[in-house]
């Protein structure tokens, strides 16, 4: 499984994909390999998760824990293949050969996956709507290592931008057809936000965009509609501020990443993403989870997606590894 979010985000609370999508056969072959050596070494009979991230080209390990996790009803679900139970048999004294003759694991392993093979995507649940602090304000909806989600979702599709958007429609935020996309993001963002904004522009999504965000924007080349953050006057923009807007209903999907820039940007950044909570809009807070979504804008747009039971997208599997 590849994490959507980097490393930094709780895996709980990260979105993820199975086959990886990013990722070439010698890094997935390493990552299997150093697994192997982890296991062994630790002696494990059944189930293990391991983290691990990749920068540079160097693989570290962030974790390994010696139990199932809680996506492993997910990578069942995606594979067609009872993974507790293989394990709980391995666990009692079964070989991995007993379990293919009795057919509960496949006769090739993980590392042949089809090229047909469906895309599956995993989303947190994240009811931040549904939590407030003590003074009634809502949870503030940014990604930590902390885990907050308390359920996850899945979508599957012959491609990932497909398999994405029905995750995300999944977990309650569906990604418009058309609208208004309001984007304001910290200054280490901004070089990697104009790639999947220009596209969203291109789509026809309107842009609106507080005064810093908006001028890289519109300088290049993007029609970037300036409005006013929550703490500002009307000498930057004209018209209501942006957390007026996403209250009206006039934003359909807001891009806010964090800024530690000052106390007013902090807050400036909470009182949009409390807003966006509150109306029940889409939102992305890292440039990851936009990156990966555009191709889901797409999807949308072209739409209808097609529905496929759990059950035959396993027997697809089966059919393309006999």
């Amino acid at each position: 499984m590849e994490h959507i979010e980097e490393a930094g985000i709780h895996s709980g609370d990260s979105s993820c994909t199975l086959p990886p999508i990013t990722m070439s056969q010698a890094q997935i072959d390493r990552v299997r390999e150093a697994t192997e050596q982890i296991a062994k070494g630790i002696g494990v009979r059944g189930l293990i998760n391991v983290q691990f991230a990749l920068a540079h080209d160097v693989l570290y390990v962030l974790e390994a824990n010696p139990r199932a996790s809680r996506t492993v009803p997910f990578v069942s679900k995606a594979l067609g293949i009872t993974l507790a139970k293989a394990a709980s048999l391995v666990m009692v004294g079964k070989s991995i050969r007993d379990l293919i003759s009795e057919g509960h694991l496949p006769a090739k392993d993980g590392t042949h996956i089809p090229a047909s093979s469906a895309i599956s995507v995993k989303e947190a649940v994240l009811p931040f709507k549904r939590f407030a602090t003590k003074d009634g304000r809502f949870v503030d909806s940014l990604l930590g290592p902390e885990m907050r989600s308390t359920g996850e979702v899945m979508g599957i599709d012959v491609d990932f931008p497909t398999a994405f958007a029905k995750s995300q429609a999944a977990a309650g935020s569906a990604l418009p057809t058309s609208g208004t996309v309001f984007i304001s993001v910290a200054d280490r963002d901004k070089p990697q936000l104009l790639l999947p904004v220009r596209r969203l522009h291109q789509l026809g999504y309107q842009i609106l965009a507080t005064s810093g965000t908006a001028a890289i924007l519109n300088r290049h080349g993007i029609d970037a509609k300036t409005v006013r953050k929550h703490s500002e006057d009307s000498s930057v923009a004209e018209g209501p501020t942006i957390v007026e807007m996403i209250t009206a209903g006039q934003v359909d999907v807001v891009v806010n990443t964090p800024s530690g820039s000052g106390l007013a940007a902090r807050k400036d950044g909470y009182e949009i993403r409390a807003a966006t909570t509150a109306a029940d809009k889409a939102i992305f807070t890292t440039i990851a989870q936009l990156s990966a979504a555009i191709g889901s804008f797409e999807a949308v747009i072209a739409g209808p997606f097609k529905v496929k039971s759990l059950q035959q997208h396993a027997k697809d599997r089966a059919d393309a590894l006999a």
